[in-house]
């Protein structure tokens, strides 16, 4: 048995080098057909191609399912890397279009406050908001206006919509603005379509009550209440709200001003307004009362005096 082995190995050795040299002529012989540069080599290479690659379609099929292969995954990789690129281009697209959005915003809210009209007499600072202080004991914003700008204690300040408070403090580049929900609030108010006044009071609430009304059975819900300009605490007719019942039967202002988002607001400079401190020059001119004298002097003198030029009957 070993010895038929290696007989069988002595011939296969020889037939295997033989084969491999064959292969190596034979590949050679082809490169060497495929390099010559002649018309005759060219017809029959043509022939060769003819007559080969339509028998080999069956092993063509995994080589050209692995060349798609190979391209549908280069493909993937260009549209996985196009994929990262627009996300990257889509978080930056968001990030301008939140901007645009604030700037949208902030251009909307002066816009509001260019449609507030006041009193001609009455000018205005614009201030953007800085903090907000707010807490269930006090209301109040700070504005980066002060008295450098010439901010006063009790000024009005508003937004785009109606009253939001007045100035309680001012520092050199800062002022605080005591809201009117703050339960330290006290504002004089009207309802011009019933003609009274009350006092808007804050407690702490985007509502606060609406106090010491003459007649509270005449106001209505939906009323406009403006500022009355008692006591020159602030101007008059400056829009606060409308007239709301709440369910316990109060009266309360529904305020016009949108506490939600206060970013700018307009201090109206108001320095108050001119006593009549004389009122008699009003009632009467002080030329008239001599006026009024003369014709005195014939009713005395009608009363047991004989009028001159005259004589007995």
């Amino acid at each position: 048995m070993m010895h038929d082995r290696t007989q069988t190995e002595d011939f296969t050795g020889p037939l295997k080098r033989l084969l491999a040299a064959i292969v190596v002529i034979a590949l050679l012989a082809v490169f060497v057909l495929w390099r010559i540069d002649s018309p005759r080599v060219e017809r029959f290479r043509a022939q060769v191609v003819d007559h080969v690659l339509p028998n080999f379609e069956w092993a063509m099929v995994p080589v050209t399912a692995s060349i798609n292969l190979l391209r549908d995954f280069q493909s993937y990789q260009a549209l996985h890397a196009q994929n990262q690129e627009l996300k990257r281009e889509l978080q930056t697209m968001k990030k301008w279009k939140e901007a645009a959005v604030q700037l949208s915003q902030e251009n909307a809210r002066l816009l509001d406050l260019n449609k507030v009209r006041l009193d001609p007499r009455l000018t205005f600072i614009t201030g953007v908001v800085m903090a907000d202080s707010g807490s269930p004991f006090r209301q109040s914003v700070v504005l980066n206006i002060g008295s450098r700008d010439g901010i006063l204690d009790g000024w009005a300040a508003m937004d785009g919509l109606g009253l939001v408070g007045r100035i309680s403090g001012v520092g050199r580049s800062t002022s605080r603005v005591i809201l009117l929900t703050d339960p330290s609030s006290r504002v004089p108010v009207t309802v011009p379509s019933s003609g009274q006044n009350g006092l808007l009071v804050g407690d702490n609430t985007l509502a606060p009550a609406l106090d010491f009304l003459e007649s509270p059975d005449i106001a209505r819900p939906g009323d406009r209440v403006v500022t009355s300009g008692d006591g020159e605490v602030l101007p008059a007719g400056l829009l606060v709200g409308e007239v709301a019942i709440d369910p316990g039967g109060r009266m309360r202002v529904r305020l016009a001003a949108d506490y939600e988002r206060l970013e700018f607001l307009r201090v109206l400079r108001h320095h108050g307004q001119e006593r009549i401190v004389d009122p008699g020059r009003l009632i009467l001119p002080e030329a008239l009362p001599e006026t009024l004298s003369a014709p005195d002097t014939p009713l005395e003198l009608g009363q047991g005096d004989q009028a001159p030029g005259g004589g007995d009957d």
